[in-house]
């Protein structure tokens, strides 16, 4: 079994090994996303004006699904495979900016992935807005060579052109039918004066992307944006938590519905439950309770809850009722990376430190924010840290010993302190620095999408669970970047989920 971060400095992806040859999978021209770019952010402006004037999207969701069900999509949004009850399938999340973090995950995916059933990908499929036009570069390309099905739910950035690339694509639907004016001056109204919506996508150049996944073991018409899926004897439930985090009430009572039996469940959702040593339960609308009520339901048989939205890998294995609910943040699957060495201590639901795990591993994540920021400041003398140092530093400030065993510890010193201070590592819930850069959301928000690198490491990863009659085997493989990863990729985190 190959090194992984938790092994070596290398099995990190640092230090100078052979790039991979991810970069010959890519488009001549690759556009670089960046939110300081006003034409990317004026037609993401959707989810601002939903905060500010009433969020439209459990209404446009609920016109999809009547759309889909008068084409003739099954009531219940179930898909009945005739999957064995031994069978593999894959998630990656948030996966669309189509640029060379993306890219770079696609060889390990398909060498992990060629002998699945399917594959879900969940949030976010295409950046920055979800556009038809889009799909080409992020989504048929990539995995053109990818054989089976690919199942998605989707991100708030698909939303923000109200789902219609994600319909057409994963569900063959055509466009709404346009509304009706909203009463003037209603907040309705004023949300539609900006609103931003779909222009007229390309068609020639989205029926020559298709044909790059047009074998027939490739297509899966999926019924709506929630669905289940019914495989071996399992039950895996996506649901679309929209624009702003939140499940509509009649999507909640559809999840309770779906989440009936004995059948043991796994869970897809486009916002985790816990993430950042942070409980966010996800409200369902209209009092219907909580997405994690249906969750913890003992009669529902969930074994995990796996949530994109944010882009790297955590578990916390919660105890509930005398059994174990894995939730898992599963977002590392192409966008830019969101920093792991801001969550400080776990204490949450009862899970410790030492039972957590994420990727990257907190010190290589301060490792890498140090770079961005050198290079953005130019000041990479003052900024720069090495991995031994970052890991070193992060056991200090957390108070906990460092993940990777190494040898010499590396020295903490005065500027080390000082920079994992301005990067925000560790810090403890309710304790602000009062000279802090932005890293968690501000910086993720403005700079670090314009500050992606595209030269390895990434901390990139994928899942893979296996399923068998008695457990489903879950393990998150890493990309870096580097060809030695791309070959043989390392699991960076393991566990067997009983079923019974």
């Amino acid at each position: 079994m190959p090194d992984s971060s938790r092994d070596t400095a290398e099995g990190a992806g640092w230090g100078t090994p052979e790039p991979g040859v991810y970069e010959e999978l890519m488009p001549r021209r690759v556009e670089k996303l960046s939110w300081l770019n006003p034409k990317t952010l004026w037609p993401a402006r959707n989810g601002l004006l939903a905060s500010w004037f009433g969020d439209p999207t459990g209404s446009t969701r609920g016109r999809w699904v009547e759309q889909r069900l008068a084409a003739g999509a099954p009531a219940d949004a179930v898909v009945r495979r005739d999957d064995p009850d031994d069978f593999s399938f894959m998630v990656i999340g948030d996966t669309g900016e189509g640029d060379a973090p993306q890219y770079a995950v696609v060889p390990g995916f398909l060498q992990v992935g060629q002998d699945t059933s399917f594959a879900v990908l969940a949030s976010d499929v295409v950046y920055p807005v979800g556009g038809a036009d889009d799909y080409g570069t992020k989504f048929y390309r990539p995995y053109k060579d990818y054989p089976a099905p690919i199942y998605a739910i989707p991100g708030n950035h698909d939303w923000y052109e109200d789902l219609q690339g994600f319909m057409r694509e994963f569900c063959d639907a055509p466009p709404l039918t346009p509304r009706a004016a909203p009463r003037r001056f209603s907040r309705a109204w004023l949300r539609s004066l900006l609103w931003h919506t779909p222009g007229t996508p390309d068609e020639q150049r989205l029926a020559e992307a298709r044909q790059s996944r047009s074998a027939p073991g490739q297509r899966a018409v999926q019924p709506g944006p929630y669905w289940a899926i019914d495989a071996g004897p399992v039950r895996i439930i996506g649901i679309d938590t929209g624009l702003l985090g939140t499940v509509d009430a009649e999507q909640g009572r559809w999840l309770r519905e779906v989440s009936k039996g004995e059948r043991p469940k796994v869970l897809i959702t486009g916002t985790p439950l816990y993430v950042d040593a942070e409980y966010h339960p996800c409200p369902i609308e209209g009092g219907g309770g909580t997405v994690d009520d249906i969750v913890r339901d003992p009669g529902h048989h969930y074994v995990a809850a796996i949530g994109g939205d944010i882009h790297n890998y955590q578990r916390y294995p919660v105890r509930v009722d005398g059994r174990t609910v894995q939730y898992v943040v599963a977002g590392g699957g192409g966008a830019f990376m969101h920093a792991t060495h801001t969550i400080p201590p776990v204490t949450v639901a009862g899970v410790r430190e030492k039972d957590f795990r994420c990727y990257p591993l907190r010190g290589d994540s301060l490792a890498f924010y140090s770079r961005l920021y050198g290079r953005r400041l130019r000041l990479p003398r003052f900024f720069t840290l090495t991995d031994a140092q970052a890991t070193a530093v992060i056991a200090e400030r957390l108070g906990i010993p460092p993940t990777r065993a190494q040898g010499e510890p590396a020295p903490i010193t005065p500027r080390t302190r000082l920079v994992a201070a301005l990067l925000g590592a560790g810090r403890r819930p309710g304790r602000a620095s009062r000279l802090r850069l932005p890293v968690r959301k501000t910086y993720t928000q403005l700079f670090s999408p314009g500050s992606a690198t595209y030269s390895p490491p990434f901390f990139k990863c994928f899942l893979r669970l296996d399923v068998t009659p008695g457990s489903i085997r879950l393990r998150c493989f890493s990309a870096t970047g580097n060809r030695k990863q791309e070959l043989d990729p390392p699991v960076e985190d393991e566990v067997i989920i009983p079923l019974r």
